[in-house]
């Protein structure tokens, strides 16, 4: 049947920002769709409230709506666009959640909306537990027994009926939030507490363990002729009780006989239909025991999920774009497979390769929070490689990660003591953490066998097999040391199968790895390039989507075409994530539009920019120099783009250079005078721009030195990170001395930095882009919250809101002369801080910033497509943009944060990065625009109650003002004892309250029992953060509103009043464009 023609205008609700659990695999699923459904000619309407996703682009939706993903917003988008129907599957949990409100509260009937992709009670019955028991009943499929709890009394009762380890899951919620296994009576009480706690809904499902048990997932399509396809099966590392997102994947599943694989089809087949999703793809969740193969169904998912984004880019079959599809009315007979061109979709794809996805995590970013997986997520991203082999992909996957892992690198001194290195073993394999993996290396090593290996993990003893194979090779490279005459094909070809990096070969040889890649070459041993088809080689690939390998032909086919290499940003991690990869995704479409070739490199299966019709090839590999190398001699480009992939591509861009490859753009050598300290110094003062005092310290003593001559509080940072990787704000001799001993190691080849701390001042970024001759100021941005903040934790505005005309005048001139004085050719983003009327730069960077589509969207002009276009020669003058934009409405950019994934962690902003994601802000004034950005964020402004004020000494005078607002507001304040008299000295009423410490009933008790709607809280120094830590960490668990910056509640106070005043508007990104904004 063809796409229905009742339906004209299609409203598609966004994820939102990137959080843990919900990356950037959405924004790669809902770009596919809108370019999916605007090609058959729908109007499209889309919600989301993310600025860093292309999918936000103003080219993507006929109207796009930057706005919070509220039912209240939703709402009044739909009274004005007036969509005929509402695609919720393709935005992950949070479209869901919201689909499922606007539905149960009558809005969708009362505009008429239809829901089109699954109905509600598909969804319902997928998510609701006990409806999915009662349809698994019905389809005569087996379920971890289970009941579900609203309260304790209840969960206890269930709890009765089955044995511990007993595992909780929070109902409607994402990336498992909230989830965990309790082993004991106390442990159970807890988590059930904070399940309750998180769910929307307050309700936890309690089910028998089924921990160790191998995980499997099949991607499953359906259309509504009832045809069905699995489109993979991926088979989980890591057996059950790891969160899925948290677990090594394996695709196509490598330990299923026929047989089982059948029986688990047929499984898949019976829930998708008794579920009734009937227009689109499902994820379902299988458990196997491996004592006596039972088999139970885990849960299923009715939508795109992180899954679908990996079986889409193991497969090359487009799951995203083939559900819009079926959604308005195609079937899978009628879509045609863009990979082939000759098969239809109902097609089921075939692979004849091994694809390992291994997730990626920041717990460095969080010292109080334990490296132990769960099954609540906690990793940020992903990589996948692909290979020929387990092994080889497995090898490639870990080298992709950018953990400093080139393959199986020793985690502990197999020389040291036995029994001590045993004991740590067995914990670190028995008990799930984000090193595992090494650690199984290690265990072999030592001479474990894979039978108590395996009663350790639970993990499938194949898989161990695997890398004991691995580690045995080890063993038998090293016996080549000293013997380079042995190191021939013979030895090559075996090893680079087996996926060894050279990097990893020569650390086992001992030798230098270019020695290793010369020896390589001249062996003759040099990778081939095979295509990914979907079919199993039975039929031609149109598009070229590559991987390496050693064996077979080459199926690259290079061109003789004007081509550019893009080099991607990797896996998505804090402090380089998705707006890297929007930068990638536009330089592919500018070139491309301008008659180039363009070949993106990237192993991240959760992006557009590694989707294979984003650029004319796609290499899905390891961004390390080998790989890309092997890369360039196939393809020979013209040019290289390494400024747009955070990083991960510029720590590459010397040693290309070095190795002949031509980096267009601002210059690696200029890009190394602004990361240099002692070079960009000197570049300064030739300049006359004034910086923090600061000193470069190559060890203890010299870090005291340079602290005492610049004076306390310093700012201290290991030199060349991206996300303020390790930096800390020191306030005297004794925290310098425990930073230095404990948080790096100080050396000459890794000095430490040291900053005077600019304490209150107030920041701001400015993005620029230059041709050589001009330069042009893409937006000013000033940080809401103060310096010490990072700047991508910070909430931001454009345009500036406190800075006057003449000190931003001299920002723009100091921007331009560093522009001019780098040779930029592209992007440069620099930071800039204030204090009175002082201008200081803290940092420049020639390169693209994470602020590119923020900006990019504020101004409505595409910066990254136009800095691609700069770095192949064009000027600003050719592209029509010669003079600032200057937007006449106000733009808010606020951070989102991981906290709640990790219990124990304290919420304090500092110069470390903490962010996942953002979300964006619009309206006419600053106060509408930072109110739209709370929302976006999930923190909601009351309008009434209790404002509870605990601030230093020297932040009093400030909150006095905000508390006088509130107070005429209609609020109560609520403060400790000094600041309480301190109010009352202003005349300003306040109740007071008891200090954690002073006694019951204190104020972390009135939080918890709901007596308070926001609390401000801005700690003194290092020392007492710990005393209000348990404050804020309550306000977090208890979903309180929090500020612990006077800036961000003072801009919090505009915004409840701006609320209190009146509604919010909606309006869409093209409404604010056509309004335009005047030429600087």
């Amino acid at each position: 049947m063809p796409k229905r023609t009742d339906i004209k205008s299609i409203l598609l609700i966004g994820s939102g920002p990137i959080v843990i659990g919900q990356a950037c695999e959405f924004d790669y699923s809902g770009t596919q769709a809108l370019k999916a459904l605007k090609e058959e000619g729908f109007r499209v309407i889309l919600v989301n409230s993310n600025p860093a996703t292309i999918m936000t682009d103003p080219d993507f939706a006929d109207r796009t709506y930057i706005e919070p993903i509220t039912v209240d917003t939703v709402e009044k988008i739909i009274r004005k666009e007036r969509p005929d129907a509402l695609l919720p599957t393709l935005g992950g949990q949070t479209a869901l959640n919201i689909s499922i409100d606007l539905a149960e509260q009558g809005i969708l009937e009362r505009y008429g909306v239809e829901m089109i992709g699954a109905k509600l009670e598909a969804i319902k019955k997928a998510e609701d537990r006990d409806l999915f028991k009662e349809a698994m009943k019905n389809a005569g499929l087996d379920l971890p027994r289970s009941g579900y709890a609203r309260n304790l009394r209840e969960a206890q009762k269930i709890q009765r009926r089955l044995h511990f380890p007993l595992i909780i899951r929070p109902s409607r919620t994402l990336g498992g939030s909230g989830g965990n296994i309790a082993y004991g009576h106390e442990e159970f009480k807890e988590v059930v507490q904070r399940g309750l706690n998180i769910s929307p809904v307050h309700e936890v499902l309690i089910e028998e363990s089924v921990i160790g048990w191998k995980e499997f997932e099949l991607e499953v399509m359906r259309d509504h002729k009832d045809n069905v396809v699995i489109v993979c099966p991926i088979e989980n590392f890591d057996p059950m009780g790891i969160h899925t997102g948290d677990s090594i994947t394996v695709a196509p599943a490598q330990t299923l006989t026929d047989k089982e694989y059948q029986i688990m089809r047929d499984a898949a087949l019976r829930v998708i239909r008794e579920i009734g999703v009937d227009t689109g793809g499902s994820n379902i969740q299988f458990a196997v025991n491996p004592r006596d193969g039972r088999l139970v169904v885990i849960e299923m998912n009715p939508r795109v999920s992180r899954s679908s984004a990996l079986a889409s880019k193991a497969t090359g079959f487009p799951i995203a774009k083939i559900a819009a599809k079926l959604a308005v009315g195609y079937t899978l007979d009628e879509i045609p497979n863009d990979i082939t061109r000759e098969t239809p979709a109902c097609f089921e794809p075939t692979i004849d390769y091994v694809v390992v996805k291994i997730p990626r995590f920041t717990f460095e970013k969080f010292p109080q929070a334990q490296d132990i997986l769960t099954p609540q997520m906690k990793s940020v991203g992903e990589v996948m490689a692909i290979g020929r082999t387990f092994k080889e992909s497995l090898q490639k996957a870990m080298r992709s990660l950018e953990i400093g892992s080139y393959g199986f690198e020793e985690k502990i001194e197999i020389s040291a003591n036995r029994d001590e290195n045993l004991r740590l073993l067995r914990q670190k394999l028995e008990t799930p953490n984000a090193q595992r993996l090494w650690y199984l290396a290690d265990a072999f090593r030592l001479g474990m066998g894979t039978d108590e290996i395996h009663g350790f993990t639970r993990i499938d003893p194949w898989f161990l097999e695997q890398v004991k194979e691995i580690i045995a090779s080890e063993g038998r490279i090293k016996e080549r040391r000293g013997k380079t005459a042995e190191l021939t094909a013979g030895f090559f070809n075996p090893l680079k199968q087996m996926g060894f990096s050279d990097r990893r070969l020569a650390d086992l040889l001992e030798l230098p790895d270019a020695e290793i890649r010369a020896l390589r070459t001249q062996a003759g041993v040099r990778a081939v390039f095979r295509a990914v088809d979907t079919c199993g080689a039975e039929f031609a690939a149109y598009t070229p989507y590559l991987y390496s390998t050693y064996e077979g032909e080459d199926e690259s086919n290079p061109t003789a075409r004007k081509k550019i290499m893009i080099l991607g940003g990797g896996p998505n991690r804090i402090g380089q994530g998705i707006e890297f990869d929007y930068c990638c995704v536009h330089a592919a479409f500018a070139l491309k539009e301008d008659g180039y070739e363009t070949i993106m490199v990237n192993c991240n299966p959760e992006t557009v920019s590694t989707d294979y019709d984003t650029s004319d090839k796609l290499y899905f590999e390891p961004l390390t120099l080998e790989d890309v190398l092997n890369i360039v001699e196939r393809e020979k480009p013209d040019g290289v783009i390494v400024q747009f992939g955070g990083q991960t591509p510029l720590k590459l861009a010397l040693p290309l250079e070095r190795a002949g490859v031509k980096i267009i753009g601002t210059s690696p050598d200029n890009i190394d005078l602004a990361e240099d300290r002692e070079r960009f110094k000197q570049l300064l003062e030739q300049l006359g721009i004034n910086q923090p005092e600061s000193g470069t310290a190559r060890s203890y003593e010299e870090a005291q030195h340079i602290a005492e001559r610049i004076g306390y509080p310093v700012l201290v940072r290991p030199s060349y990170v991206l996300g303020g990787r390790a930096m800390e704000i020191v306030y005297d001799q004794e925290s310098l001395r425990h930073y230095m001993t404990h948080a790096v190691a100080a050396s000459p080849e890794h000095p430490v930095l040291i900053d005077k701390f600019l304490d209150d001042a107030v920041e701001l970024d400015v993005d620029a882009l230059a041709d050589g001759e001009r330069v042009v100021i893409g937006g000013i941005m000033e940080h809401i919250e103060r310096a010490g903040v990072h700047s991508g934790d910070s909430a931001c505005v454009l345009p500036p809101k406190s800075i006057g005309k003449d000190i931003q005048d001299e920002i723009r001139r100091q921007t331009v002369s560093l522009a001019k004085a780098l040779n930029v050719r592209g992007l440069m983003n620099a930071q800039f801080a204030v204090k009175g009327h002082d201008i200081y730069v803290l940092e420049v960077n020639p390169r693209a910033s994470r602020t590119v589509p923020f900006v990019s969207k504020a101004i409505g002009v595409p910066l990254a497509k136009l800095a691609a276009r700069i770095m192949v020669g064009k000027k600003l003058a050719d592209l029509g943009l010669t003079s600032e934009i200057l937007p006449r409405h106000v733009s808010v950019k606020e951070s989102v944060f991981p906290f709640s994934k990790f219990p124990g962690v304290d919420t304090l902003l500092g110069p470390e990065m903490k962010s996942t994601g953002e979300v964006m802000g619009m309206g006419s004034s600053f106060g509408l625009a930072f109110a739209k950005a709370q929302l976006g964020s999930g923190m909601r402004l009351p309008f009434q109650g209790k404002v509870f004020v605990s601030v230093r000494d020297e932040d009093k005078e400030s909150v006095c003002a905000i508390a006088q607002r509130l107070h005429r507001l209609g609020f109560e304040i609520v403060a400790t004892r000094g600041t309480a008299a301190y109010f009352h000295s202003r005349a300003v009423p306040a109740e007071m309250v008891k200090k954690v410490q002073e006694g019951s009933p204190h104020i972390a008790e009135a939080i918890k029992n709901g007596e308070i709607a926001m609390v401000i809280n801005t700690p003194t120094d290092a020392h007492s953060h710990a005393d209000s830590y348990y404050l804020r960490r309550n306000a977090l668990d208890y979903q309180v509103p929090y500020f612990t910056t006077i800036a961000g509640a003072d801009a919090a106070v505009e915004g409840i009043e701006l609320l209190k005043e009146g509604e919010l508007d909606v309006q869409a990104l093209q409404e604010y464009q056509a309004a335009g904004g005047r030429s600087g």
